[in-house]
């Protein structure tokens, strides 16, 4: 019979955060996988946790998989640890799960910690929708190509940020955003944990006099579906009539239901447009 994977979250600062029942399964299970060896003996030793370890990281995590992936067919049970945090966000633990499921191992997380939902609860911003881009690509066209899908996200994002490139990424953000309101978030569940209610702008001017300290959350607004409304009609505005009306019309409508939709998209009445295109002929 098939062993399990665990994923197993441990704290993001904070020690009293680690769950009754992670320790309990990191002492049971027959090996942990950990992102950082070296660093995660700390955790173990802290819980006399006595599991034996094993590295599973960015560069090894296709073929250190298989590896796992066979030792779990054989009977084994796995538990999966990454450095901070939940196993499978912004790190390699997403490609043991799919081998997992390819392979039809069983795959179960123990919850715990989790920068980006501390982060996004504890912000002041929108919480009901959200997206997640983690670490902004240091590829200049990569990122330059996230950056831009961003610019009329309606969501709120949340970013993960070094402190020594926060800079540049708040610079690339106002370029390609403008000024959001957003809120910093660092030393999650440490002692010396902040929560910094300001916009891109304002944080820039700050950064030059106090440059941060420890790990970042970036929680930036979303555009508004009636600021991005008011663009689009604005940008139609500037259109002339029979262009606007073609765009339909070549897409095979007829001329009425082109004129409603020419109408909508102006934030006119449909007879406005009728009358405007009769002054016309």
């Amino acid at each position: 019979m098939a062993g399990t994977l665990y994923l197993c979250a441990t704290p993001i600062g904070n020690l009293d955060d680690m769950t009754f029942r992670v320790i309990e399964t990191l002492k049971k299970v027959d090996l942990i996988a950990a992102e950082d060896t070296r660093h995660s003996i700390k955790l173990m030793n802290h819980f006399q946790i006595k599991t034996k370890m094993t590295s599973y990281h960015e560069y090894n995590k296709y073929d250190k998989a298989k590896i796992l992936v066979k030792q779990m067919l054989e009977g084994k049970d796995i538990a999966l640890v990454t450095d901070a945090g939940t196993p499978g966000i912004s790190d390699p633990g997403e490609e043991l799960v799919r081998q997992c499921h390819e392979a039809g191992i069983r795959v179960t997380a123990l919850p715990g910690a989790c920068a980006l939902i501390n982060a996004l609860v504890i912000s002041g911003r929108p919480a009901r929708r959200f997206c997640f881009e983690a670490f902004l690509p240091y590829d200049k066209k990569e990122r330059k190509k996230i950056l831009d899908q961003l610019q009329d996200e309606t969501r709120t994002i949340i970013l993960y940020e070094a402190p020594h490139h926060l800079e540049k990424t708040l610079r690339d953000l106002k370029e390609s955003l403008g000024n959001r309101k957003m809120t910093l978030c660092r030393e999650l569940t440490k002692k010396y944990e902040s929560v910094h209610l300001t916009t891109i702008e304002d944080l820039l001017e700050k950064l030059e006099t106090n440059p941060p300290r420890g790990e970042c959350v970036l929680i930036i607004e979303g555009r508004s579906f009636e600021e991005l409304e008011e663009e689009s009609r604005e940008s139609f505005l500037k259109m002339p009539l029979e262009e606007h009306m073609a765009i339909y019309l070549n897409q095979g409508y007829s001329r009425k239901e082109a004129m409603k939709m020419t109408a909508k998209d102006r934030g006119v009445s449909k007879r406005d447009i009728y009358q405007q295109l009769l002054q016309q002929k």
